[in-house]
């Protein structure tokens, strides 16, 4: 293929001007109502009556249909093509993009090169569906060949073109000649600066992508959608945020597919103000409300904590889509309400709207954290029974956790043996987890070692198998563990937690000291553990000097970073508000009993998400349980 490119790229001459090719006037009008290949037919037998089954703009038209068209049928198109004396270039073109439409890649490539052997010059509409079969197939030499076909037949200016080529080198990872392509346009559009900032940012180099950004004089809301959404996507919050607030003071209308972003960040980081300000800027600029909006803002009301007005919010939804109906389910879940999830998928089926895949793991998910044991068993069997769904490892995941968490230990064991599947590291992790709440160390020793063969750079496996070693006091173990560690390199996710107080998130690390309130911040730690010890708190000091952690050791329990950021939390905010705390670790087991007597002491409800679930701290007690 590549060597008959080459060949036809050095023999084609300098073209001329296309022969104009004239049909009669003859207006097949019907042929725009078309909607079926039967019905196609009786148009094609029309035109041979009329003697127009040599002419290029009637045979154009109705193998346009048979070779785009979703009715169409490719091979009747072809056995027209053959049939006609002299193709011209747009049936050629609208060949190529039949063969692209029915993922005949090659078949484009090779059907390129018989037009261009039999002299029939490619216009500007050649060019960019052979692009994207480029790109699609991942044919870099034929790419790069394509790119010079566009330059020889006088399109290196085309701006379409040039677009294409620009979003396959990135698609190539050649950033250096999407940049030369870019660098040469006379005119850039928001497909241009786009594609190249979004190329920037997909391998990477988020600072090249914000140079980018930066230089465009009139930004458009694209532009700043491509911007913010990559670092969304790339988990720099922070700058998106920054990004988004430099956006509003210069006047940028925000749009729906910005406000899906920026829902996102929210979501992550637990920023409710800045949630709600978009929620409420969706209603007062009439942002249209379609299926994945509705779902961003239910998503940011559950993972900020704000269940009531998630549920407050898909209550009110004219229309609920079933990616709404599973969402709130996974909210649902996330906060240990099994019942309530059980509810709402009986609501859902009396709406007539069928549960999917996603609904089941949520609801399973939902049981796992509620300890709905014997519901949970049921609705395993049940999505196969109702609805012919057959369960895929993300529901035997959730049966596994199910199981384990309430210490059937050797049940979640079967299940795992009987697997249709392979178990993954998800299915062997939501047992080891099990084997370290139950200290059952022989089974997690077994398991805990598969886990970190089949995920050897994840910390946390590592970690789980260490603290079994802990409990069971085999500390010559617990070193083997950590110098495997040292060993790979695998270095330990580093914990924090953030809090949002007046639009603002500050994120804290454990022991961390570079805020500006560290001092005001840690003193506010000391008061807190004083009034906390006089209600009854007693350091885990079992799990500071044996539990290697997820969060690091060396830094006191004290210390741990939701500590700080409640501390934050009561030195900035006003009596009786609401502290939320985004986690990216799991709530380790001295947090949480002081996280219950903080709450106790001060008055206040604290909403701690970990990355497993959410914790409600009030009067001392926890939403969870205990069962987490």
């Amino acid at each position: 293929m590549q060597a008959a490119m080459a060949s036809v790229l050095q023999v084609i001459p300098t073209p001329q001007s296309p022969s104009s090719h004239k049909t009669s006037n003859t207006t097949l009008r019907g042929l725009k109502s078309c909607s079926s290949m039967p019905e196609l037919k009786q148009f094609h037998a029309q035109i041979v009556k009329l003697g127009l089954s040599y002419d290029n703009d009637a045979m154009g038209r109705v193998i346009k249909f048979c070779a785009i068209s979703e009715s169409g049928d490719l091979n009747y198109a072809l056995q027209m093509f053959d049939k006609l004396p002299k193709p011209d270039p747009f049936i050629y073109n609208t060949v190529i993009r039949g063969y692209l439409k029915s993922q005949m890649l090659r078949d484009s490539l090779l059907f390129y090169l018989c037009m261009l052997e039999r002299s029939v010059w490619p216009n500007s509409f050649t060019f960019p569906p052979l692009i994207r079969i480029c790109c699609i197939d991942n044919a870099v030499e034929e790419g790069k060949q394509i790119h010079g076909h566009v330059v020889k037949f006088g399109f290196g200016f085309d701006r379409f073109s040039q677009n294409n080529l620009i979003h396959m080198y990135v698609n190539f990872r050649c950033l250096e000649e999407a940049k030369r392509v870019f660098d040469n346009m006379c005119e850039k559009d928001d497909v241009s600066w786009t594609t190249l900032i979004s190329g920037y940012a997909q391998l990477g180099y988020l600072e090249e992508a914000f140079r980018v950004f930066d230089s465009i004089s009139e930004k458009s809301s694209v532009c700043w959608n491509a911007m913010i959404s990559a670092y969304v996507q790339k988990k720099q919050f922070q700058e998106a945020f920054a990004l988004f607030e430099r956006m509003g003071s210069e006047g940028v209308v925000v749009e729906k597919y910005l406000a899906a972003s920026m829902l996102s960040a929210c979501t992550r980081l637990g920023a409710l103000k800045q949630g709600e300000w978009i929620v409420e800027h969706v209603k007062k600029s009439g942002i249209e409300l379609d299926s994945k909006l509705a779902t961003s803002i239910i998503d940011m009301y559950c993972k900020c904590g704000c269940l009531d007005k998630a549920i407050q919010f898909f209550k009110g939804l004219p229309r609920k889509g079933i990616t709404s109906w599973n969402c709130m389910i996974g909210g649902l879940a996330m906060q240990g309400k099994g019942e309530d999830a059980i509810e709402l998928l009986k609501e859902m089926e009396s709406d007539r709207v069928a549960p999917d895949y996603i609904t089941f793991v949520n609801l399973l998910s939902a049981c796992a954290h509620s300890g709905l044991v014997e519901e949970g068993k049921h609705y395993f069997r049940y999505m196969k029974e109702a609805y012919g769904i057959e369960p895929g490892i993300e529901h035997y995941g959730c049966l596994v956790d199910l199981l384990g968490r309430a210490g059937l230990l050797e049940e979640a064991r079967g299940v795992i043996n009987e697997m249709p599947m392979s178990p993954n590291v998800g299915v062997l992790g939501a047992l080891l987890g099990a084997c370290r709440i139950h200290k059952n160390i022989e089974l997690g020793e077994m398991i805990g070692k598969k886990v970190i063969e089949l995920e050897p750079q994840n910390s946390g496996r590592y970690v789980l198998l260490a603290n079994l070693y802990a409990y069971a006091g085999r500390w010559e173990d617990v070193a083997n563990i950590r110098k495997l560690m040292n060993d790979r390199g695998v270095k330990k996710v580093p914990g924090f937690s953030i809090v949002e107080l007046e639009g603002v998130v500050n994120e804290f690390i454990a022991g961390g000291s570079t805020h500006p309130q560290a001092k005001e911040i840690y003193a506010k730690v000391n008061e807190m553990l004083d009034r906390i010890k006089s209600a009854g708190y007693v350091p885990d000091s079992d799990g500071m000097q044996h539990d290697i952690g997820e969060e690091e050791t060396e830094n006191p329990l004290y210390y741990h970073s939701e500590k700080l950021a409640i501390a934050f939390g009561l030195l900035k905010s006003k009596p009786g508000e609401i502290l939320r705390i985004t986690k990216n670790l799991r709530v380790c087991k001295d947090c949480h009993q002081a996280s219950k007597l903080i709450s106790k002491v001060y008055d206040r409800e604290i909403i701690v998400r970990d990355r497993n679930r959410f914790h409600h701290f009030k009067g001392g007690e926890c939403s969870c349980k205990d069962y987490w």
